[in-house]
């Protein structure tokens, strides 16, 4: 009886975290009200307070369920040294890329993060996370370009810092945008063409 109590708590858990990314995603963060999430989920209002002490503890626990695209690539990277870096960049940059046109969960939790969300007060902590994560993200990119400049697969000349700025920016910007708008491009199609246009304009010569 106790194992079936902990599994009816947990599937209302998780119906109330469904129902919050469905109106989230829909009215924003800020216009959504706990009425409404329990309203969506079908459950009454104490059941939400049963598992979550306000809108901001369901926000956090929304976010934990999902691994974020750039947490992803920071996984992806540092999972393994590669004889050749840039290849291995390449790869995981697409991968990244056409993770989130098939995951349907991670690009709706990804939207509400990024478009629908003041990352202020109780949410502020979504915000750390982000620039953590970004800073992060960063070094392992950085270090991926520095080892392909060791193996000749670029030039020494290059400035490995503002090229991992650069393919970092490419990959959140086309994230952020194609969620956005998904009928303007097909992200899946174009994320090879795109990631290897960037990666082969890294082997010119800047100063």
């Amino acid at each position: 009886m106790v194992r079936r109590t902990k599994e009816d708590a947990e599937i209302t858990r998780n119906r109330l975290l469904d129902a919050a990314e469905t109106v989230f995603n829909a009215k924003g963060v800020a216009r959504t009200s706990l009425a409404e999430i329990a309203q969506a989920a079908d459950v009454t209002r104490g059941a939400v307070y049963w598992h979550f002490k306000n809108k901001a503890d369901v926000f956090h626990a929304m976010l934990e369920r999902v691994k974020m695209p750039m947490d992803e690539m920071i996984e992806q990277l540092g999972s393994t040294s590669s004889k050749d870096s840039l290849r291995f960049l390449h790869i995981a940059a697409v991968s990244i890329l056409k993770r989130i046109v098939s995951d349907a969960q991670t690009r709706r939790v990804f939207d509400i993060v990024h478009h629908k969300c003041e990352l202020v007060d109780d949410m502020a902590i979504a915000g750390e996370r982000r620039l953590e994560s970004r800073k992060e993200c960063l070094q392992h990119i950085e270090q991926d370009i520095q080892s392909a400049v060791q193996q000749g697969a670029l030039p020494s000349t290059i400035n490995t810092h503002s090229a991992a700025i650069g393919l970092h920016s490419l990959i959140d910007g086309l994230i952020s945008n194609w969620v956005m708008h998904p009928d303007s491009f097909s992200l899946g199609d174009e994320a090879e063409f795109l990631i290897s246009t960037y990666l082969i304009g890294l082997r010119g010569k800047p100063a």
